[in-house]
Parts: C-alpha cells; structure tokens; sequence
C-alpha cells in the first residue's frame, strides 16, 4: 500500500505495533519448542504478483470455513469452562484435496510429510514422470496446422429453357 506506517502492515488501517513481523516473533517465542512459525502472505503464496479478486474472494472463505470449524469445536470440546482438545482432528489444517477444502488432521499428515525439504512424500505428478518420458522421445512436428487445397466454385445459373 501506498504509504504504509510500518514495514510489515498488512492494511491501512491497522495498529503499526502489530505488524506481521512482531506476530511472527511472538509467536516463535511462545511456540519454541512446541510449534514453529511461518510468515505467510497472499501475494508470496501465489508465486509473486498482486492478489486477484479471486485470491481475496478465496483467502475470505477458506478464513470463514477455519473460524466456523474452530468454533464448532470449541463447543464440541468444553465441558465446564474448559476445553478438552486431546483428539486427533482437534489439531488439523485446512488445505485442498481433489478440488476440495478439507481439514485434515495433523497427525495423518505426519505420515505423508518428508520434513528435512518440507515436502510431501508422494507428489502427485510424479506419477506423470512416464507419460513425460514418452512423449520426450516422440518424434513430432510441432506444426500442427491443417492444410488444404482450395478450389473456386462458380455457380452455374440455370437459364430457363427457351422455346425454340
């Protein structure tokens, strides 16, 4: 934006003391040891470039889809004033499948994480890598345009018959 009144403010109207930096070093300090922490922006998650409508319109519902599961299970989950979180999909994320939004819990994702490179273990196009090395060693002519022989139409006009 503009003139922001901090490096690291994500809006314009925002308190400039709670900017992204200081929410990321609070949160690394009192997750040490327990969780860790990423900064996280919506440009950077799409690769660079502005965000589009439809990035806003999205980041909007998948926030809305998070706080209506959190609330549904903080109801779930308390008994008494307290809340008893010790299940496994009460730790979960939120990500797509399969043209989907699901939460899955973070312990099935345990499994199918490498976390040295922070990468899943079985990546989806690597099942390709087959398909890639065929069409590698086809021989194609990468011209792909139709050719045709044109012929000029006259119309012939049917003179009425005379009487001869």
């Amino acid at each position: 934006l503009g003139s922001d009144p901090a490096p690291g403010c994500r809006n314009e109207r925002c308190n400039e003391n709670y900017s992204t930096d200081f929410i990321y070093n609070l949160y690394s300090e009192e997750g040490k040891g327990v969780f860790d922490c990423r900064k996280n922006v919506l440009g950077h998650m799409q690769q660079g470039g502005s965000p589009t409508p439809f990035d806003r319109n999205f980041g909007t519902k998948m926030g809305a889809k998070a706080v209506a599961w959190i609330t549904g299970k903080i109801k779930e989950c308390s008994r008494h004033g307290r809340i008893f979180a010790n299940t496994a999909d009460s730790a979960c994320l939120l990500g797509m499948r399969k043209r989907s939004l699901l939460f899955q819990p973070i312990a099935e994702l345990r499994q199918q994480t490498d976390f040295e490179h922070r990468i899943p273990k079985e990546q989806w196009w690597l099942r390709l890598r087959p398909i890639l090395k065929i069409l590698a060693k086809y021989n194609i002519e990468l011209d792909t345009s139709e050719t045709a022989h044109l012929e000029h139409l006259t119309r012939k006009i049917l003179v009425p018959e005379a009487t001869l």
